[in-house]
């Protein structure tokens, strides 16, 4: 089935809200994608007509499991294109997000499929999100928030939430990146603000707000 940009644009939109486990409403799609609930009921219909969502006034759009095949293909092709500008083409990783929202919609399987090869088939994009696999699949690995990783545990940065540029350029500046390995040093409960410290530097400190964003896995004995 052949998808218009703006079809997908909905789709994929609907499945990050899903995701979050957020109702995909009229009004919040709005907001998203930066248009009007009535342009959004619109949109709705017709991909109500193609049996890629269910949708019912005041209860909301959700994918069916053919509108979520679709998505997982959608984000394959925007999470291999973020790999390959940051790898190969050295960009930076709080540059590639708006490039890979254009390149996303090139749909040649072919294409995807070499590009999968060339890239060595990588299972998470530059931020630490999951790549599908060619059938859709999501593999993801557990992790917690920085601000929750119990401290004096070996941590390794598994992601990020939040990728506004202006969060991965301040993470980028104190050598934070997927990979990464530091050690909580404390909580502070006045404002829930973090001290870490990275393997062969000295501590600072996060705030909660930073650290909220970070997602972190544990690996190896204290």
């Amino acid at each position: 089935m052949k998808l218009t940009v703006a079809e997908e644009n909905y789709i994929k939109a609907i499945y990050k809200l899903e995701s979050q486990h957020t109702k995909a409403t009229t009004n919040g799609l709005a907001a998203m994608l930066e248009t009007s609930p009535a342009a959004v009921t619109d949109m709705a219909n017709r991909l109500q007509k193609k049996k890629l969502i269910s949708y019912e006034k005041y209860y909301g759009l959700k994918l069916t499991p053919s509108g979520k095949k679709h998505a997982m293909h959608i984000i394959r092709r925007h999470r291999l294109w973020e790999c390959f500008l940051v790898e190969k083409l050295g960009f930076g990783w709080d540059e590639v997000h708006h490039l890979a929202e254009e390149l996303e919609h090139i749909r040649d399987e072919r294409l995807i499929e070499r590009l999968a090869h060339f890239l060595q088939y990588p299972s998470f994009d530059p931020h630490g999100d999951p790549i599908p696999d060619a059938a859709g699949t999501l593999k993801t690995a557990p992790h917690i928030p920085l601000s929750h990783a119990p401290v004096q545990q070996p941590l390794k940065v598994s992601g990020v939430a939040d990728q506004s540029a202006a969060l991965l350029r301040f993470l980028q500046q104190k050598g934070i990146a997927p990979g990464t390995r530091l050690r909580v040093l404390h909580i502070y409960e006045y404002d829930g603000s973090v001290e870490i410290k990275l393997l062969k530097q000295s501590s600072f400190t996060l705030s909660q707000q930073v650290a909220n964003n970070i997602y972190v896995q544990t690996y190896g004995k204290n």
